[in-house]
């Protein structure tokens, strides 16, 4: 069976964070399975990113305001819906998904959600503004984008559970599909080198690495506080070697606000700020670090701790991270509260554990990924819950196809 998809997605920037990556790999795999793969997005066809992309992306934009709205893509949607046999929706809260719906609902193409964890009631709590803004249009927009999806595919169990709790007013068929990521390219001690090379004050450190967003749920602040309240302990002397890599865009108004918290705390020659990160680069990042660390408030699945390990990394994650648990489970990492006492608790045992223990840990992280979180893995659920929740193919239907 030879499907024809196409992702929808606000943006393929890859500053955007983890869908992005999730849509190259998926599409990388399911072309190398026979399958062909799409995209439309709201870019700017002119926008850099896009001349490397290495799927067919129909830019459609740029949208207007934060919402993103176009007046094109709906009507791309339908003329051309003829063409797939079905469509994925990345993420929520963005004319990008409302266009899908108002293009295909009650048409014979079925259409199917990601949330990306945008469902989380985190977001109620932490943002309540915001939270009352969304349901200004939740009704008309995103509750129907859900429940006329053919499935709304979570990627793990918790996302799934935690999804339910946003919003009273909620309906749709919900799916758990497994969700991962490719294994690392290249060649590691190359990649390493490339790294240290960029950034060769880091020989010879522990290095702790965050990769991805620098956005308020990450708790990075709770990450470079604990990094600091370690330092100011009994054994600070065993801290002169540990750092911080911070890997991802940072020339925001938060990120600026962290920047400022490195100042105030005292750990500028311990903190090192990259920018984000790709090929190589971003490779010799994970090959370096002697742990991945995400103190996240909240997060769905966490493309980068997948990646990790991937790597064979350690993983130092709090259980806000909806993929905890076979983290746990696994002996593939240590998992923590989402506070300063739990984050400072983390690094300490960390800090503290010999080394053919850390080692250890690193051979039950690549099992881990390997057992869990395998693109082919994620290739195979995605399908296979697609075919379950009603996908046929289009010469199943006995239509014609359009051409683009």
């Amino acid at each position: 069976m030879s499907l024809r998809i196409l992702h929808s997605i606000a943006s393929v920037d890859p500053a955007t964070g983890g869908p992005v990556e999730g849509i190259k790999q998926l599409g990388q795999i399911n072309r190398s399975n026979g399958h062909s793969v799409d995209v439309v997005c709201l870019d700017d066809p002119n926008s850099p990113w896009l001349k490397d992309f290495p799927l067919t992306c129909h830019a459609l934009g740029p949208g207007l305001f934060h919402y993103g709205y176009s007046s094109r893509l709906a009507p791309w949607l339908h003329e051309h819906r003829g063409n797939y046999d079905a469509v994925i929706v990345n993420g929520l809260w963005q004319y990008s998904s409302y266009a899908v719906w108002r293009a295909l609902h009650g048409t014979s193409t079925p259409y199917f959600v990601f949330p990306h964890g945008m469902l989380d009631p985190w977001f109620k709590k932490r943002f309540p503004i915001k939270h009352l803004k969304k349901w200004l249009y939740w009704p008309w927009a995103e509750y129907r984008v859900l429940r006329d999806a053919a499935a709304v595919l979570f990627t793990c169990e918790e996302e799934r559970r935690l999804a339910r709790r946003s919003f009273w007013l909620y309906d749709c068929e919900e799916c758990v599909v497994k969700y991962g990521t490719g294994r690392p390219p290249g060649i590691a001690r190359d990649q390493r080198e490339a790294f240290l090379g960029r950034f060769p004050r880091l020989r010879e450190k522990r290095c702790l690495l965050f990769l991805g967003r620098v956005h308020v749920k990450k708790g990075a602040d709770l990450l470079l506080k604990a990094l600091a309240a370690l330092r100011a302990g009994a054994n600070a002397a065993s801290m002169n070697e540990v750092h911080i890599v911070m890997a991802g865009p940072s020339d925001h108004a938060y990120g600026l606000e962290l920047k400022r918290l490195v100042d105030e705390l005292g750990l500028s020659d311990h903190v090192t700020w990259t920018g984000l990160l790709t090929g190589d680069l971003k490779w010799g990042a994970y090959r370096t670090a002697d742990a991945f660390v995400l103190p996240s408030h909240q997060e769905n699945f966490g493309i980068a701790v997948a990646e990790a390990l991937a790597c064979g990394l350690p993983v130092l994650i709090s259980d806000q991270v909806n993929i905890w648990h076979e983290v746990a489970t696994g002996g593939a990492g240590l998992v923590g509260p989402d506070d300063l006492a739990g984050t400072t608790e983390t690094l300490r045992r960390w800090i503290a554990m010999p080394e053919d223990l850390r080692q250890q840990m690193g051979r039950a992280a690549l099992q881990c990924y390997q057992e869990h979180f395998t693109i082919e893995g994620t290739g195979e659920s995605l399908l296979g819950a697609m075919v379950r929740h009603g996908l046929v193919p289009r010469e199943g239907r006995g239509e014609g196809l359009q051409t683009v």
